[in-house]
């Protein structure tokens, strides 16, 4: 499954393999992506052409300054001039595409909070549960440019990966622009012959043999020890939860899997170490305005707690 659903993608996204790869892992453990880059490196049209690949139902929200929170959720309508009945919103799907969610105001985001969570919505004094799966991949901009409200932390904290989308290598460039050359459609990936490869069945046998996936003590004690390093940090304010550790090691679990392996390795933690804790440290201010970021102090965390061997 994964080879194909990675084939298919290739066909229109270059260059992207390693935000493809946690795209996989995420789906694999029940988690959710925030994907963060600037305008134009292809975090849309990534995310699309997954969806073409794979059996699921796939809806988009463009989040807007005026997007309320019953445009994601659903709303309560008078139905026959007596009864209200429930009517579902986007979020009822799949995989969910957030556009640009730093582009709408807290109250819009914070409709996705129990969705993420919980894998449910209350409206109206009811509680509706979303289909199985069901996963959220958001994109968003740098929260320095101009019209973007930064996500809270307690958002954040539910995304498992927060991956940074770069710019392509120079040959990547190249590939792309010889595929707009010959006419590729970047608005339908299946223009460009991306089959759908995988369905529900195949992604529950792939997260039924990521829960099989072995994990030693040595390497949980080693989770443990870098999650408690960033709350030790004298530069971090707020450090990696329980919750962000047990993120970390389902992470790792999948990132052996998607390596053809059954069992974890220290450089599997590595691997997603980024990724799946940049978003959950919080910088002090005075830390921050001397150039230091997340990823240096995990850099700097991997570089210092001892590895097992």
């Amino acid at each position: 499954m994964v080879h194909d659903v990675r084939t298919e993608v290739s066909k229109v996204v270059v260059g992207q393999d390693p935000v493809l790869a946690c795209l996989l892992a995420a789906l694999l453990v029940r988690g959710h992506v925030l994907l963060e880059g600037v305008p134009g490196v292809a975090k849309t049209l990534l995310v699309k052409t997954l969806a073409a690949t794979l059996d699921l139902e796939v809806n988009r929200i463009q989040f807007t300054p005026d997007l309320l929170p019953s445009d994601v959720t659903g709303q309560l309508v008078l139905e026959g001039g007596t009864e209200f009945a429930f009517r579902k919103g986007p979020i009822f799907t799949n995989l969910l595409l957030a556009d640009e969610i730093n582009r709408t105001p807290p109250k819009a985001q914070a409709a996705l909070l129990e969705a993420m969570e919980e894998r449910q919505v209350s409206v109206g004094g009811a509680t509706r549960p979303l289909p199985e799966p069901f996963v959220v991949v958001a994109t968003q901009n740098p929260v320095e440019y101009e019209g973007t409200y930064p996500l809270p932390e307690a958002q954040l904290d539910r995304f498992l990966f927060k991956v940074v989308v770069p710019y392509p290598t120079g040959d990547a460039e190249v590939t792309i622009l010889r595929n707009h050359n010959a006419g590729m459609d970047v608005h339908d990936p299946t223009s460009a012959g991306v089959r759908q490869v995988a369905s529900v069945a195949d992604i529950e046998q792939g997260r039924q043999a990521v829960g099989r996936v072995r994990v030693d003590d040595v390497v949980i004690t080693y989770l443990v020890q870098l999650a408690r390093a960033t709350r030790e940090a004298p530069s971090v304010a707020l450090g990696v939860s329980p919750r962000g550790a047990a993120a970390l090691l389902h992470a790792t679990k999948a990132w052996a899997w998607l390596s053809g392996r059954d069992f974890v390795t220290p450089d599997d933690v590595k691997a997603v170490a980024k990724p799946a804790m940049r978003h959950r440290l919080m910088i002090r201010p005075e830390a921050a305005l001397e150039g230091l970021t997340a990823d240096r102090v995990i850099d700097g965390l991997l570089a210092t707690v001892p590895s097992p061997r």
